[in-house]
């Protein structure tokens, strides 16, 4: 990591970036992230087609803390018009100081539409889209950067053209995420596309995969030259990771080993959190509504699992966080846990959230013939934003 990674000409100190995730990435969980440790904080994917109807689920995931300092949005189109438009809306709405283009995704129902990380393979159309959002863009100043992985499959590799490409259109980075679609979350993520694309390249190079520990950021650092990463699941029950990168870019060797009371106590906040967006207050008072808080506590039960994972709890006490509804029902439950229960070490270093096999990437009919045609698939895009 030889140059300060910078976005609009401010320093990413620690050069690192959260991946956005589905149903994750919200501004509780950004915030929570954030009170561990600096990076860029990136929202959960919004689709063009939303954003520009308004679609009230996703404006209100569009909304940053007011102490957000760099509001990153995910955007996913495959018409450049689209995009175009709601960068426009971006730009003229002041809804966000940095955009980030989704070619990485590699869900069916993202794919089988041409869009994510299928969509590199049809250059032109590749190219049209990131201009359409840089040149847009630029009118206020605010960078467009993109995330990608290597190709489709091994038989459809993009990341190198797609980079330079993206380059030249004037993105102000180009991460990576060193597996193709059809290898999905399995295996083993491919450092060294990351550095080829790197050695490729003159803007920033971010690497992404398998970040699971801050050490392995170093490591990523050190074997690939990139400029920063993106982490993704390797927070997910673990929004202390961000104070170990931040230690570990700073040269510092302390990493977090919480007990299980002091995870204990970041799950009450993070609940907290979610109850509180969702009842659209500000205070600790949003407990007093009642449907925000078992609509919040519904949100945190997918954390549960991740956060307990390695730790000595048994299983009916699993089950019951797991199904929780109420903040008081929570904290009684997190009461029953054994704060003392050291953090579990045969966790270090292990894969955490989805794990899957290779399968076949769902395309459109014919989508492989010719890379050169602009034409935007059929029913593309998506009306959705989120998971």
């Amino acid at each position: 990591m030889t140059n300060q990674l910078s976005l609009a000409g401010k320093p990413v100190s620690p050069p690192v970036v959260l991946a956005p995730m589905a149903g994750i990435t919200n501004l509780p969980f950004r915030k929570l992230c954030r009170e561990q440790g600096a990076g860029i904080y990136v929202c959960e994917m919004i689709t063009t087609v939303a954003l520009t109807e308004r679609n009230p689920k996703t404006m209100r995931l569009i909304e940053f803390d007011p102490d957000e300092e760099t509001r990153s949005l995910q955007l996913y189109g495959v018409d450049p018009e689209g995009v175009r438009k709601a960068v426009r809306m971006v730009v003229e709405e002041d809804l966000a100081d940095h955009v980030d283009l989704n070619f990485g995704c590699p869900v069916p129902k993202v794919t089988r539409r041409g869009g994510g990380s299928a969509l590199p393979w049809k250059r032109r159309l590749f190219r049209d889209i990131v201009t359409a959002a840089v040149d847009t863009a630029a009118e206020r100043g605010i960078p467009v950067t993109v995330k990608m992985r290597k190709g489709i499959d091994d038989d459809h590799l993009t990341y190198l053209e797609a980079g330079e490409i993206a380059q030249d259109a004037g993105v102000a980075w180009v991460a990576l995420h060193g597996r193709t679609a059809a290898e999905r979350y399995s295996g083993t993520a491919d450092w060294e596309a990351i550095a080829a694309l790197k050695e490729r390249l003159d803007v920033p190079v971010l690497g992404n995969g398998d970040v699971w520990e801050a050490d392995d950021a170093l490591r990523m650092a050190a074997e690939t030259a990139c400029d920063g990463v993106v982490v993704g699941r390797g927070c997910l029950g673990r929004p202390w990771l961000f104070g170990d990168l931040e230690a570990a870019f700073s040269g510092r060797e302390t990493r977090l080993m919480p007990s299980l009371g002091e995870v204990a106590n970041v799950m009450l906040r993070h609940a907290q959190l979610l109850v509180e967006w969702i009842a659209g207050a500000e205070s600790y008072e949003a407990r007093r509504n009642i449907a925000a808080e078992e609509h919040g506590c519904r949100e945190f039960r997918k954390h549960v699992a991740w956060y307990l994972k390695g730790f000595p709890v048994g299983g009916e006490l699993r089950r019951s966080l797991a199904m929780v509804a109420s903040l008081n029902e929570l904290e009684d439950l997190l009461g029953k846990l054994d704060a003392a229960a050291p953090f579990p070490e045969s966790t270090i270093g292990k894969p955490r959230g989805r794990t899957n096999s290779p399968g076949k990437v769902s395309l459109p009919e014919g989508w492989l013939d010719d890379r050169d045609d602009r034409t935007v698939p059929e029913g593309a895009e998506i009306d959705s934003s989120g998971g």
